[in-house]
């Protein structure tokens, strides 16, 4: 089982530390730092009771017929004759 070790860093150090590391390094951070940052909007999206509202009103809409899909729409799109 790996390690876990918790540590307090200013972000100075934090930034002289980053600057140290390669660049496959730095994107491999990157990546690490946007899923996480992805995740925790996602938590906050879930518990907004505006962003809920919002998408129900969007899949009523759908279910309506109100709006179409990305997919749909491109389905049905046809290119103009010339």
């Amino acid at each position: 089982m790996p390690a876990i070790v918790k540590l307090q860093l200013s972000l100075e150090l934090l930034a002289e530390a980053i600057s140290s590391l390669d660049l496959t390094e730095k994107r491999q951070l990157q990546e690490l730092i946007e899923q996480q940052i992805f995740e925790a909007e996602e938590a906050l999206y879930e518990d907004d009771a505006e962003t809920q509202a919002e998408i129900q009103a969007v899949r009523a809409e759908y279910s309506d017929g109100e709006s179409v899909t990305i997919d749909e729409y491109l389905a049905n799109w046809s290119t103009p004759s010339l």
